[in-house]
């Protein structure tokens, strides 16, 4: 610490301005831990498109770029191998491979189920209800996680900016508590029609997630991780 008369006038007008500004700037870069829900993110916006080797770090860094993210969550489940794609499944390792090499990323799993179903058509063309087996496929937990870890967050005050990447209007209720804890709460919508519930909810902000920062939010082709090199999965 320097004494007062180090400084002369000139010189204590400088650190006063640099003081200032440090203060306006510390309100600014708040802490941040961003919630991404990972199938509403892919369906929103990612699929068959060329952007789904997608870079959540640089995603999360150009569209909040006055907040210190200190965390990134990443919600999702592991997809089992489907009749009409059978390497779903090994994109997706890649593309969970990939987001390790985050350094702030957790990614937190549900599960993925699919099974049998019998369901009724939507038209009647014999006058009664006609039936049909179908395989049904459901992805569990990942909103009752992101909603949980939200709270738990907010309660134990491990940010000041909580962000949601997410369109599902049933995180609404867990985004209004965590708002009367005292926490910033916004959102980034992945879809193009967004939820009118949570577009119309009291949270501090809320941006649409548009084609232009996807394009530029892309991994390298080629990565490296502690295993050795891998590359993005062809077709994407």
């Amino acid at each position: 610490v320097y004494p007062p008369c180090y400084f002369g006038g000139r010189a204590r007008s400088r650190f006063r301005a640099a003081s200032a500004f440090l203060e306006r700037l510390a309100p600014i870069l708040k802490r941040t831990i961003v919630y991404v829900d990972g199938f509403n993110l892919y369906y929103g916006c990612l699929r068959n498109t060329p952007y789904r080797w997608l870079d959540l770090s640089k995603l999360c860094n150009f569209l909040l770029p006055s907040n210190d993210i200190i965390e990134i969550k990443y919600f999702t489940a592991r997809v089992k191998p489907h009749l009409k794609d059978k390497k779903s499944h090994i994109r997706q390792k890649a593309y969970l491979r990939a987001l390790e090499t985050i350094p702030n990323i957790k990614i937190i799993y549900g599960h993925f189920l699919r099974k049998p179903v019998r369901m009724p058509l939507s038209e009647n063309t014999k006058g009664k209800t006609e039936y049909v087996k179908v395989i049904k496929t459901e992805e569990k937990g990942s909103d009752v996680n992101l909603a949980v870890h939200l709270l738990n967050d907010a309660h134990l005050d491990l940010f000041d900016v909580g962000v949601i990447i997410s369109n599902d209007s049933d995180l609404y209720t867990a985004l209004e508590f965590a708002g009367n804890l005292g926490k910033i709460i916004g959102i980034l919508n992945p879809h193009p029609i967004p939820s009118q519930k949570l577009k119309s909810g009291k949270f501090s902000f809320y941006k649409p997630i548009r084609e232009g920062v996807l394009k530029v939010s892309q991994f390298p082709e080629t990565l490296k991780d502690k295993i050795g090199k891998f590359s993005k999965p062809e077709g994407w």
